[in-house]
This record gives structure tokens, sequence and C-alpha cells, in this order.
């Protein structure tokens, strides 16, 4: 086996062969006989290096490597222990169409700036822009694929202890919408903004955008492949609509082929967490009627956890020792405005948030915690909801801090019963008398 300079060498042999055209698959054998062996993460720091150097070799040439990787680590993978990522509705398969999806509507905003740009701005046809803007508004609905990778990935990688690629990656996911966010106010402002410093602002966002796709696929996924099973991609499945997705939609479900699936469904359901002390659980019919005394009343198990998902507000609770331990599951029919997954449980709440606001998370909770204050209270409004988040402190009997309560609610409907008569007839009533 070659050395790793000596596979460098070999691997910018491949990459250039595939620059000039060659079949992805008369390249399998060469690279299958050099790299069996070497792990995934090891072959992609070596294209990160190629592509670094200045050698010739783009993106574009690493990225259509990513099917003879497919094939090398393909062999690898048990099929009882694994999920076939080639499978209608796998998170792998859909991850690499959003990318793919994604990079087309790149390619139709480039036609698009060039055609604005060959032209005299006192001629811009307004079609044009008013497709350039459609296309960016478009192409935004990557940050559905970022905050499913946050949310629902992370989280699980975190648990085989790779704790740092999420912190990274998060934070230059952060950059990327902060420069797609740029670019598309100077979109949104033609053709009255600069088209030249427009693109120049697209091209700074393309550029870390596709550096993404790469990390992404080049990395990121052989890494998954490595280390998740099959229970694992059932969970990121089961979770990943309440975040949606990027331009294109799953067609059908993923379903593994196994006889024990369903049991297995009702398995990773339930939390698994050595953090988390196991004493009655919801979803034994013995314990659901157990009666919990309270100073004010009593209720039964499956009572509390039935008021708490009725409850309009989106509640999150997090322990004295900055443990993610519980979030409700509202049944009303609308979307979350912060998602959950049963992932994140478990989780130290710094890891729950991205890196820009870490600081302002651990300041919330040490003021909460030290009674410097008992609630903060945020706002912020989008589209046509306007939310309203609260922080408020928990503490016993004795005043001892027992964790931080979260509530988010959309208050927009309250602000849109102001100036209305009093309302007090039942819902049933005001249908029969229209």
């Amino acid at each position: 086996m070659p050395q790793s300079k000596d596979k460098i060498n070999i691997l910018r042999d491949i990459l250039i062969k595939l620059h000039h055209g060659a079949d992805p698959t008369s390249v399998q054998e060469e690279f299958n006989q050099h790299f069996t062996g070497v792990s995934a993460i090891e072959i992609s720091l070596m294209e990160q290096e190629l592509i670094s150097e200045g050698s010739g070799i783009s993106f574009e040439d690493v990225m259509s490597l990513c099917n003879v990787h497919a094939n090398l680590f393909k062999g690898s993978i048990d099929q009882n222990e694994r999920a076939d990522f080639e499978l209608p509705g796998h998170p792998v398969k859909i991850f690499k169409e959003e990318n793919i999806a994604l990079q087309a509507a790149i390619l139709r905003i480039k036609r698009l700036f060039e055609a604005l740009k060959e032209t005299d701005s006192s001629h811009w046809d307004l079609g044009l822009i008013q497709g350039l803007q459609r296309q960016m508004l478009l192409l935004g609905q990557f940050k559905k694929h970022y905050i499913r990778k946050e949310e629902i990935l992370f989280p699980i990688m975190e648990k085989y202890g790779h704790d740092a690629p999420p912190k990274v990656m998060w934070g230059v996911d952060d950059q990327i919408r902060k420069l797609y966010d740029t670019t598309f106010e100077l979109v949104k402002k033609l053709p009255n903004a600069n088209i030249e410093k427009t693109i120049q602002s697209f091209r700074q966002f393309e550029l870390e955008f596709r550096e993404m796709i790469f990390k992404e696929e080049a990395i990121l996924i052989q890494i998954l492949l490595e280390i998740f099973n099959e229970d694992d991609w059932i969970a990121v499945e089961q979770a990943s609509d309440q975040y949606g997705y990027a331009i294109i939609k799953p067609n059908e479900r993923w379903h593994p082929q196994r006889k024990n699936f369903e049991e297995n469904v009702k398995v990773i359901n339930t939390v698994e967490n050595d953090k988390i002390p196991t004493v009655l659980d919801v979803n034994n019919p013995t314990h659901q009627e157990m009666q919990i005394k309270f100073n004010s009343g009593y209720l039964s198990l499956k009572e509390i956890d039935r008021i708490l998902d009725h409850l309009d507000l989106e509640i999150t609770f997090v322990s004295k020792d900055d443990i993610f331990t519980y979030f409700n599951n509202q049944v009303h029919d609308h979307k979350k405005i912060l998602p959950r997954n049963t992932n994140a449980i478990g989780r130290n709440v710094e890891k729950c948030h991205p890196p820009r606001v870490v600081e302002k998370v651990k300041t919330i909770f040490e003021n909460l915690r030290t009674k410097k204050t008992s609630r903060e209270t945020m706002w912020f409004s989008r589209g046509n909801f306007f939310a309203l988040i609260i922080y408020q402190g928990v503490y016993d009997y004795n005043g001892e801090f027992m964790g931080v309560l979260e509530t988010v609610q959309d208050i927009q409907p309250h602000f849109e019963l102001q100036g209305q008569a009093d309302q007090r007839n039942l819902s049933t009533e005001r249908i029969n008398k229209n």
C-alpha cells in the first residue's frame, strides 16, 4: 500500500482523468485498488488538500468522485446493521437530491445575472428581475436543509463522540446564511442596486455554499454512513418532516428491509439516555393511570402528558445541570415556530444552539440560576406570525434553582382581536347564526 503522499498523487491522477471527461465507472477499479481500507474521512481530507493547493482540480471534479466513494464503501457496510442509503426516501438520498436541486437553482441565477449584466440597466426587462428574485427565494430553501442537518444529524453525531465537526459546520452554516441574506437584500433592490456589487455578493455566497456541499457529500455523509446504525437513520427520517425540505420533497417513505421494523420504531420513539432515570413511562399502560398528587389536585400520568400536549404553547425544559430534558408535542395542526425532536433530549443546552448565540444562552441561564433576573422575554416577527418567547427560572419551595422553562407562542392572532366587539358565543352558535 503506498504511503500518504503517494496516495495523494494517485488521487490527483484519478481526478485529472475525471476532469478530462473520464466516466467515473472507468476509474472505479483503480480507486478501489489503492484506497480500499482507507477511511472516508482520510480520503476526503486528501481531496480538500488537492483543491486548496491550486493544482487545477476543482470542487466539481471532486464531486464527480462521490459516487466512486460510495461504491468503495458500500461493500464494507453490513446491510443488516446499516440503512440502504440509495433507497427512495432515505435521509441521505434526500440530502443529495436537495443539493442537486440547489445547485440547479444557482445555475439559473447565474444565467439571469449574466443576462442583466449584458444589458444596460435602463433597458432591463422587469421579467428578468422578477425571475431572479423568485429563483433567489427558491434557493433560500437551503435553510431548511441546514436546519435538518443541525437539529437532527448533529445530536446523533455527538452521541458517538463527534463533537467538533458539528460545532465547526454549524458556525460556517451561519456565515453562509448571512451571505445569502446580504445578497438577497441587494437582489430585492434591483434595478436600483449596483449589479456588479450584487453579483460579487452572490459569488461570495456561491463559493462558501459550494464548499459546504463538498463538505456535506464528501465528508459529513461518509462519516454518518460509518457511525450511524439503522435505528439512527429511522430516527432521522421520522424527525425530518417537521423541519421541511429544500426545493424537493420525498415522494415516498423509506422503509428499511427488516422483519422487526415496527418493533424498532417503537423502541427509538422512547428516550434512551443514561442521564434520564426511567421511573414512570407514559407508554406503559400500567403507568398511564397512576395518579400524581399535587398541592392543588391530582392527575394521572396519561392526563399530564396529554394536557401538556394540548397547551397552545411550545414548551421546553432544561434541568439545573443544563441538560435538555423535555418538550411538548402540540396536537394542534400547525407548524411549530421552534421545532424540537427527541434526538435533542439529553444534550447540553449549549449544543442545542448555533455558536453565534451560545454566549447569550449561557448569560440567560446564569442570570436565572443566580436570580439576577426571574424571566427573560424576547419576540420576533416572521411573515404571518409574531413569536413571543419567555424564559423563566423554575425554583423549588425552598427557592433552590431547578432549571429553565422556555415557552414559545404565536401571539399574532391576539393582535387581530383588538378593536373587535366582545365575543361570547360558542363557535357552533356563530356557525348556525351565519
